[in-house]
């Protein structure tokens, strides 16, 4: 049995993520920073799957929490094949780059990025044994082409260096039957992060050109998809969802 090890896997976009994972048969590593009683919620919907899921809590901006995900996750399960870093920590506040405290750059900066760099440490190591791994970060529209972002500038410093880290790992690990993948998902809120794409098509959305929002269900079937054994060319490949909404422009304004 294959498993996955998905960040902030209990709400949003993670939710669905996982879902689509527990639902293939794989058994999960399902991270979560504070809410309790999200997951005592979710012990009970997912009771058919609580021999193969585990609840881990941590915060990734603290390296110590990532070590202890992953040794709790080999010492159950043995194994990580898929590891998806749902979890990124975004200031929603708009301030300028001056007007940023120390610790919100470092949380930034350390949430998603550095993340992928403690984890890539103590998962590569198995995936090389295994022979096989996939990992999955996410960007933000045209990340891979550096824009700056007004009011964003740590959020989008990140992730554009996630980018060509996402890369660097792909052509290093190749060879080693590891893939590495950028998803960008378009601007999924609200209760869209959890709803399914049947859901979705019941409302219009004017602001996009497929006429619907995006769901948490599109990113996980994007996420299932390069996942899968037979999706070994794609990798260092940047991916967007966004229904042809060209969504970081909107953003800067």
């Amino acid at each position: 049995m294959k498993h996955a090890m998905i960040t902030a896997g209990s709400k949003g976009i993670g939710r669905k993520v996982t879902e689509r994972f527990l639902e293939k048969g794989c058994s999960v590593t399902v991270n979560y920073r504070s809410d309790k009683a999200r997951v005592e919620q979710l012990r009970e919907e997912w009771k058919g799957y609580e021999d193969r899921i585990l609840f881990v809590q941590g915060d990734i901006t603290r390296k110590a929490d990532i070590v202890r995900m992953v040794e709790t996750t080999m010492n159950q399960f043995g194994r990580i094949d898929y590891l998806i870093h749902n979890a990124g920590p975004y200031i929603f506040e708009r301030k300028k780059l001056a007007d940023y405290e120390d610790h919100e750059w470092y949380e930034m900066i350390e949430g998603n990025l550095s993340s992928v760099f403690h984890f890539s440490k103590l998962v590569i190591p198995i995936m090389r044994q295994q022979q096989f791994g996939r990992m999955v970060m996410y960007g933000f529209q045209d990340a891979e082409q550096s824009p700056g972002w007004i009011y964003r500038s740590a959020y989008s410093a990140a992730k554009v260096g996630l980018v060509s880290l996402t890369k660097s790992i792909a052509i290093e690990e190749a060879g080693s039957g590891i893939t590495a993948n950028m998803i960008c998902p378009g601007d999924i809120t609200g209760d869209m992060k959890e709803a399914n794409i049947e859901t979705a098509r019941q409302i219009k959305d004017q602001e996009t050109p497929v006429g619907r929002s995006g769901t948490g269900e599109d990113i996980a079937r994007l996420i299932e998809f390069i996942c899968e054994e037979d999706s070994d060319m794609i990798t260092g490949s940047v991916l967007s969802a966004t229904g042809g909404v060209e969504v970081i422009h909107r953003h800067r304004n």
